[in-house]
C-alpha cells in the first residue's frame, strides 16, 4: 500500500511538472492510454474483462467510472494550481466523507465518535481551504468537487456485488478516463511533445501503472484494516515533494488542518473496523 501510494504521488508529481505547457485534455488523454492498455491486458490475462455481472452492478461501474473521471478532472485541476500537500490533504477526506454518505444514503449507523470525527475533518477541511480569504479560489472548490466525485465513487465501489470482478471495474473505471479526456481534447489544440514532457508523461503513465498494480494485489492479500492507514503515506511524500520539487510549503493553518484530517481519518477507519457486520445478502 505505501508502495502504491508513493507510485500515484510520483505520477501526479510528473502531472504537475507538466502544468499548462499542455492542455490537460492532452495529458489526461496520453496517460490514460498507457493505464487503460495495461489494465486490459491485466484484466484479459485474469479472466476478468466481460460484463457477466448483474444490471444492477453494471449500473454502478458506469456510475463509478463517471464519478472518477470527474475527480481527476477536478482533481488535476486543483493539483495545477494548489500547492501539492493542500490538494492531498483534502483528499484525506475520503474516509470522513464516506462515513458521512454511508450514513446518509445508506442508514448506516453513526455513534456520537464517529460523528464528532467527520465534524473535526470537516473543521480541518476549512483551515486548509480558508473561505473569505484570499487564498480560497475556484481551485479550492476543485479540490472539494474531486473529493465529493471520488465519495461517490467508493460508496458505488461499496454497493458493488462480489459478481463484480475488481479488475473489470478498475479497467471500465481506466478506459471512461479515457473516452472523456480524448472527447474534451476534440474541443482544445493538441501541442507538440517536447522531449521534456514527453518523459513526464511517460513517467506519469509508468507510475500510474505500478500504482494500479501494487494497489490489486495490495487488496488481494492484505487484511484491508492494516493496510488502510498507509493510504496516509501519500500525505507526507507530498509535503517532502512540494518541498523539494515545486518550492511549496503549506501555511502552518493548513498543516495543522492536515494534521486533523488525517487523525480524524485514523481514527474513523479504526472505528469502521470495530463496527459489526451484518451478513451480505446475494443480489
Amino acid at each position: 500500500m505505501t508502495g502504491s501510494m508513493a507510485a500515484f504521488t510520483f505520477g501526479d508529481t510528473c502531472m504537475k511538472a507538466i502544468g499548462d505547457s499542455l492542455p490537460l485534455s492532452q495529458s489526461l488523454t496520453l496517460r490514460a492510454i498507457f493505464s487503460t492498455t495495461f489494465l486490459a491486458i491485466l484484466a484479459h490475462r485474469r479472466g476478468a474483462l466481460h460484463m457477466r455481472f448483474p444490471t444492477r452492478d453494471r449500473a454502478l461501474v458506469l456510475l463509478r467510472a463517471m464519478a472518477e473521471a470527474g475527480a481527476a478532472l477536478f482533481f488535476f485541476t486543483a493539483l495545477f494550481n494548489m500547492p501539492f500537500a493542500n490538494v492531498s490533504a483534502l483528499l484525506q477526506m475520503l474516509p470522513l466523507t464516506l462515513a458521512l454518505g454511508s450514513a446518509l444514503f445508506f442508514g448506516e449507523a453513526v455513534g456520537w465518535r464517529r460523528w464528532s470525527a467527520i465534524i473535526a475533518g470537516f473543521v480541518g477541511m476549512l483551515l486548509i481551504v480558508r473561505p473569505g480569504t484570499e487564498g480560497f479560489n475556484i481551485y479550492a472548490l476543485s479540490a472539494l468537487g474531486a473529493v465529493v466525485c471520488a465519495t461517490i465513487r467508493d460508496l458505488a465501489t461499496r454497493r458493488m456485488s462480489t459478481a463484480v470482478p475488481s479488475l473489470a471495474a478498475t479497467f471500465a473505471t481506466s478506459a471512461t478516463v479515457l473516452v472523456m479526456a480524448a472527447g474534451w481534447s476534440l474541443f482544445q489544440d493538441w501541442q507538440p511533445l517536447s522531449a521534456e514532457n514527453g518523459a513526464l508523461l511517460l513517467g506519469a503513465g509508468v507510475f500510474i501503472i505500478a500504482a494500479y498494480a501494487m494497489s490489486v494485489a495490495t487488496m488481494r492479500v492484505g487484511e484491508v484494516g492494516f493496510v488502510a492507514p498507509f493510504r496516509y503515506t501519500s500525505l507526507v511524500l507530498a509535503l517532502a515533494i512540494g518541498w523539494l520539487v515545486f518550492d511549496e510549503w503549506p501555511a502552518v493553518l493548513s498543516l495543522i488542518g492536515a494534521v486533523i484530517i488525517m487523525g480524524t481519518g485514523l481514527f474513523t477507519l479504526w472505528r469502521e473496523q470495530r463496527r459489526p457486520r451484518l451478513p451480505v445478502k446475494p443480489h
